[in-house]
């Protein structure tokens, strides 16, 4: 839910364009890279929990123990790995939120604040 969160708030409201300017920019200092490194892995741990989720519902019938460990390690590696994403990604988008101009962020203020706050949240969560 917390990467459906980021994701949906940095689509939403994270790209924004100047009155005189029609081009969109990230509202994190301009960087494009501070929207799309949050977009990107928002999207790959919702896709990821769906696929862990299936597993999950499937693991009962499973009856090869080598199938099974390999599964466990694989949830236990791919969470360990997300929770170093996600800090990486909470530090990114601080980092950039701090350098933004308030005078460049008109409404995506609020989101890009709860895309900063559902990034830390995620590191907990995974």
């Amino acid at each position: 839910v917390f990467a459906l969160i980021v994701f949906a708030c940095l689509v939403g409201d994270g790209y924004m364009s100047r009155p005189e300017d029609p081009r969109l920019f990230c509202v994190f200092n301009h960087n494009e890279d501070a929207c799309r490194y949050g977009i990107g892995i928002g999207v790959l741990a919702f896709l990821a929990c769906i696929f862990f989720f299936m597993v999950d519902v499937y693991f009962p019938q499973i009856s090869n123990t080598t199938d099974r460990k390999y599964l466990v390690l694989a949830d236990l590696g791919f969470s360990g790995l997300w929770t170093f994403l996600w800090f990486i990604g909470f530090c990114f988008l601080t980092n950039q939120w701090s350098w933004t101009r308030a005078e460049d962020v008109y409404i995506g203020a609020d989101s890009a604040r709860a895309a900063i706050t559902f990034s830390f949240f995620s590191i907990f969560s995974w």
